[in-house]
C-alpha cells in the first residue's frame, strides 16, 4: 500500500473515530452538533471565510395514549392512537465577513438560529360500530344506527427564534 493511501485511511479512520466520539454525548442531549470544516479552504486560499456550523435533532417515540372507553359506545374512543414525536428543528451558526461597506465598525455579520424543540402528534382514527349498546327495553338487543368514523388531526407545535448581529470580529 503507498504512503498517500496509508495517509488517507489514517484520515478518514480519524475523523470518523472523532465525528462517533463527538456526536456520542451530543445524543444524550437530543442534538448532534454538526461542524462544516473551511480552515483548509481559508489557509489555501488565504482568505477569511464563513464559520458554518449545525445542530441536527435527535427524533425521540413517545407512547400512544390507550384506548378511552365511553359509556354508550360499544368500540373504544381511539382505535388508531396517535402516536407523538418529539425532536426538534434544526439549528444554524453562521459567521461571515463582510467588506468594509460600512465603515470599520461592522466587518462581520452573523446569524445564530439555534434548535428548537418540535412536538407531533401523528394522524389518528375513531370509529364507533353501527349497533348501540345493549337496550334493556329491547329485551338486551342492540339497536341499529349510523357508523361513525372520525379522523384525528396531525399535531404540530414549535417555537423558533433566530438572531442577526453585525460588527467587529464576531
Amino acid at each position: 500500500m503507498k504512503s498517500t493511501t496509508r495517509g488517507t485511511l489514517v484520515a478518514v479512520v480519524t475523523g470518523v473515530a472523532a465525528a462517533v466520539a463527538g456526536a456520542a454525548p451530543a445524543a444524550a442531549v437530543g442534538t448532534v452538533p454538526v461542524p462544516v470544516p473551511l480552515d483548509g479552504v481559508e489557509k489555501s486560499l488565504t482568505m477569511e471565510l464563513p464559520r458554518i456550523s449545525g445542530e441536527l435533532p435527535v427524533p425521540t417515540p413517545g407512547a400512544p395514549e390507550g384506548p378511552r372507553y365511553v359509556e354508550g359506545r360499544l368500540i373504544p374512543e381511539r382505535v388508531l392512537p396517535q402516536l407523538p414525536v418529539t425532536g426538534g428543528l434544526p439549528g444554524l451558526d453562521v459567521r461571515s465577513p463582510l467588506p468594509h461597506l460600512l465603515g470599520d465598525e461592522f466587518d462581520h455579520v452573523g446569524v445564530d438560529a439555534p434548535a428548537s424543540d418540535l412536538r407531533t402528534l401523528a394522524p389518528g382514527l375513531t370509529l364507533d360500530a353501527p349497533l348501540t349498546p345493549p337496550n334493556p327495553d329491547n329485551f338486551g338487543l342492540p339497536e341499529p344506527k349510523l357508523p361513525q368514523v372520525g379522523l384525528l388531526a396531525p399535531v404540530l407545535q414549535t417555537v423558533t427564534g433566530a438572531d442577526v448581529a453585525a460588527g467587529p470580529g464576531l
